[in-house]
């Protein structure tokens, strides 16, 4: 049953329209994202279903009596209250009934009011708020001016869960987020009995939240079930469809140009129709909004670093009574495509300066490398002058710009970074917060470097872009340092991780954030197997001396010996299930059938950990 839905509905900024007759209706328990590119409208339909927008043209359906809630990209909190305070905002209705019955005021109706407490929970709505933050592992006493971003988004999240709502909207949740609070809010939104829309460009987030995925596309809302991995590939097959219809038509329409122009035959009164459909084709076709270009970026490498980029050898930094960075050595070479993962406040900020030799270290020994050019993504985030254009952004004093061996005008290199050529003159404070990301990419990329240092870089950009993003820095000959949230991202650019053990503690994993999960889960394991070995219990004296170690029973050898293929039949189900994902059958045969496809493919992985921890066990025995 739909809680709220929307029914050919316009809204339009200019002359671009956002929603073009869109259709989308939100079911009970649902849990919804919502994708598309920077600039398509995702945003402005949040606020719609909110309430705090309006459509232009069109019908919204809410449910009787629903609550919903919105949580924006930056929450706006009272920077002098309590965090108790500010989440006890999301109660406010039963607050306010409730003094007004204590307060016995003259005319007051108090059966009604003791009505509504009661379907509001208002006389227990203390109890509600403690409750909520105390799962969210929030102090009530403390001040919300002095959390960081990402506390100050719990805030937000716990002020929208206290209200009890039946729909939670949420624009961009994991901004802020550090790899352990978005593993915290999967867990939340996962529990949550109400039905959720979301907004996010995290792809792992998306595949671990949602059962249903729907594209704000050209003005139109498209619905994919599943999570983002059905979508993708539902969607190749959906434009490769798109592609060949538009072909045929254009063919079709080029045919009856031609034949209109002949003249004669084309005033003959039984070719009346035909002429009628030309006119028809005419007008559709310049009606068809066809799919955006796609982002075309390259980078200049400039001239190659030496083959060590940096070494470092028992590094020690501390901070006041914080030790930082702890007897940490490593060797980072040319082409390494580093990912520094880590809570906020870490320090992973201050490893990289170390690292850059930026930063001096208090004990050890850091030894940089020869003809290394670093570009920050970063610093340019805060020196963007929001007066300037985005010509001069991009190339200040100059119409050309040189990539590489190319030389380009900088209107053709803005082109390549979806702005048109009219907006090059623009100024920056006109751009969302996508395009500024966008533009500093451009700025970023126009300048030779052999070293990247990438902050963040994903924050508001769209899918697209994130994927071409990726296929750069991978094919990038220089070194590449990225700190990032976005576990899909790390996932397929870096080659290894710095991860933030606690306590100063920095250790070197070779792969991406799944890779450091893997490893690390196993290196519990065997720590966990081995650790009644370190120290076994005291053995009765009138044991036999054998009973201090057990050898494998029969069955455990047995076991022990049908592991390896165990795990070899389920990687090569996983690998069948991986490419029929990829494919296009398998999303002609139902929404139930690509949902138990994807359940599988999530089951598999679980089972190959336990058997693989399994085998680790038995082995070190």
């Amino acid at each position: 049953m739909a809680v709220l839905s929307l029914t050919n509905a316009h809204l339009a900024y200019g002359h671009v329209p956002l929603l073009d007759g869109a259709n989308f209706a939100l079911e009970t328990g649902e849990r919804v994202g919502l994708i598309g590119r920077n600039g398509t409208g995702k945003s402005s339909l949040l606020k719609i279903l909110a309430g705090i927008d309006k459509l232009d043209d069109g019908l919204l359906q809410l449910q009787l009596g629903l609550r919903s809630v919105y949580v924006p990209q930056e929450p706006e909190l009272r920077a002098e209250a309590s965090i108790f305070e500010v989440v006890s905002e999301g109660v406010a209705e039963a607050r306010a009934l409730r003094e007004r019955f204590e307060a016995h005021a003259p005319g007051e109706d108090l059966d009604a009011l003791q009505t509504r407490l009661e379907q509001l929970g208002g006389w227990t709505w203390e109890q509600r708020v403690e409750e909520t933050l105390q799962r969210l592992g929030l102090d009530g006493s403390r001040q919300v001016g002095a959390l960081s971003g990402g506390l100050k988004k719990r805030v937000a999240l716990a002020r929208a869960l206290v209200a009890q709502p039946d729909v939670l909207l949420l624009d961009e949740p994991t901004n802020h987020l550090d790899l352990d609070a978005i593993a915290w809010l999967e867990g939340l939104l996962n529990a949550f009995k109400g039905s959720l829309l979301l907004i996010t460009h995290d792809r792992a987030f998306l595949d671990n939240v949602c059962n249903r995925i729907v594209e704000l596309d050209r003005g139109q809302l498209r619905g994919y079930p599943g999570n983002f991995a059905a979508f993708q590939a539902a969607k190749q097959y959906e434009l490769e469809n798109e592609a060949l219809a538009n072909a045929r038509f254009d063919k079709v329409l080029a045919q009856e140009e031609v034949w209109i122009r002949k003249g004669v035959e084309a005033r003959r009164t039984r070719s009346v129709a035909r002429v009628a459909r030309l006119m028809q084709m005419r007008e559709a076709h310049a009606a068809r909004r066809d799919v955006q270009g796609k982002v075309r970026l390259d980078i200049a490498t400039g001239d190659a670093s030496g083959k060590i980029v940096a070494e470092l050898d028992k590094v020690s930094k501390r901070f006041g009574e914080r030790t930082v960075v702890r007897d940490f050595s490593t060797t980072i070479l040319r082409g390494d495509k580093i990912g520094l993962i880590g809570p906020n406040g870490a320090g992973k900020t201050t490893l990289l300066k170390l690292i850059l030799g930026e930063l001096a270290p208090d004990s050890g020994t850091v030894r940089q490398g020869t003809r290394l050019t670093v570009a920050y993504f970063d610093q340019m985030r805060d020196g963007l002058n929001l007066e300037a254009t985005l010509a001069d952004t991009i190339s200040p004093g100059s119409e050309w710009i040189e990539i590489g061996n190319q030389r380009k005008h900088v209107m053709s290199y803005l082109g390549d970074f979806l702005f048109a050529p009219q907006r090059a003159n623009s100024p920056v404070k006109s751009l969302s917060g996508g395009e500024r990301n966008r533009l500093l990419l451009a700025r970023l990329f126009a300048r030779p470097a052999n070293v990247l240092v990438l902050d963040e870089p994903t924050n508001d950009l769209d899918i697209e872009t994130l994927e071409l993003l990726e296929e750069l820095l991978q094919d990038y000959d220089g070194t590449v340092f990225l700190v990032s949230h976005d576990r899909r991202f790390l996932d397929n650019v870096v080659s290894s991780t710095l991860v933030s053990e606690g306590d100063g503690v920095w250790r070197e994993y070779e792969g991406g954030v799944q890779d450091w999960l893997t490893q690390s889960q196993r290196a519990k394991a065997i720590a966990a197997a081995a650790a009644p070995k370190a120290a076994p219990a005291p053995v009765p004296a009138a044991a036999p001396p054998a009973a201090a170690k057990r050898k494998l029973s029969y069955k455990e050898q047995r076991e022990l010996d049908e592991l390896p293929a165990r795990i070899e039949a389920l990687e090569a189900e996983q690998a069948a299930l991986n490419a029929l994902i990829g494919g296009t059958e398998l999303y002609t045969q139902g929404a139930g059938r690509i949902q138990e496809v994807t359940n599988r493919a999530a089951a598999i992985e679980d089972e190959l950990m336990g058997l693989l921890e399994r085998w680790e066990t038995l082995g070190a025995r």
